[in-house]
């Protein structure tokens, strides 16, 4: 089994959750963060696909959607996982995710997770450090990232990821 995980990582924190699952994925598993690399490869080539990005001023990032529209009929051929990174709980992740990926991908995914987030405000602009300091009531680092379900995730896609005959 061939396996691509696309994402993006304003931060780092989608890319941290990217590489975890990368290794515990079964087969041969490529990553590309789409905020530093092109994408050269036919999706055809590969099994599955995993989706993630993460939310900056309530939005996934453009690139993530712009790759999700474009390719989405190849999308929903393949066995689809798609996860979020994002600092919001509860109902409020749960819209959150809903809004970031299509309805359509969302019902044909094998596994969908919520890995939390993180704020590095060493890594923000001003700008991004006055939204996520009334969001977090706080300028100290956080990192909510949720290892346990990235290994869910990764158990879960594991079970359901399937050969797919062309």
């Amino acid at each position: 089994m061939k396996s691509l995980i696309v994402y993006c990582s304003t931060h780092g924190t989608t890319a941290k959750a990217a590489h975890l699952l990368r290794k515990q994925v079964e087969g041969d598993v490529i990553a590309i963060n789409l905020d530093k690399t092109k994408l050269h490869s036919d999706l055809e080539l590969f099994d599955s696909v995993m989706i993630g990005g993460s939310i900056h001023a309530g939005s996934v990032q453009g690139k993530i959607k712009k790759f999700m529209k474009e390719h989405e009929d190849v999308l929903q051929r393949k066995n689809l996982g798609l996860f979020l990174c994002c600092m919001r709980e509860g109902q409020e992740a749960h819209t959150q995710f809903e809004n970031a990926f299509p309805h359509i991908l969302r019902e044909a995914a094998i596994a969908k997770g919520l890995f939390g987030g993180e704020f590095i405000f060493s890594k923000m602009n001003f700008f991004e450090k006055i939204i996520a300091k009334s969001v977090s009531g706080s300028m100290e680092e956080i990192s909510h990232l949720d290892f346990e379900s990235i290994n869910e995730f990764a158990a879960t896609f594991n079970r359901n990821n399937k050969y797919l005959p062309v």
